[in-house]
């Protein structure tokens, strides 16, 4: 069983910037591709920004891209998020994945079942 642990979420104005941090642990595994998805409330899950070790490649989301980062570390199967010019629609609890199968392509990168463990969110707050 893989064990992601999100951290960083927390009530922030809108302009401002955060951070968020995930960690994977568990027994003899590895990450070939890490991501960020959110949640609105009364809404599914979607897709904000993953990143596939191979090159490494990165894939965002069209609304969060040249404000949001993502970045991290394979060896350590940890990823980043950092949030700039946060803006009220992206309040959501937002949760880590990982693929600890093989390496996410764009297309499949945005996809909920490409992953196979997930984190158990933390809540991003943006007020007006």
């Amino acid at each position: 069983q893989v064990h992601l642990v999100e951290s960083g979420g927390r009530l922030v104005q809108a302009g401002g910037s955060l951070r968020l941090s995930c960690a994977a642990s568990g027994r003899s595994f590895s990450t070939y591709a890490m991501a960020w998805f959110r949640q609105a409330p009364g809404k599914e899950r979607e897709f904000v920004a993953a990143i596939s070790w191979s090159g490494p490649n990165t894939y965002y989301e069209d609304s969060v891209k040249g404000r949001f980062t993502i970045s991290g570390d394979n060896s350590k199967n940890t990823v980043y998020l950092r949030m700039n010019s946060l803006k009220p629609e992206d309040t959501a609890v937002y949760y880590c994945a990982a693929n600890t199968v093989r390496f996410v392509l764009f297309g499949s990168a945005s996809r909920k079942d490409e992953y196979d463990s997930w984190g158990q969110g933390t809540q991003v707050t943006v007020s007006s």
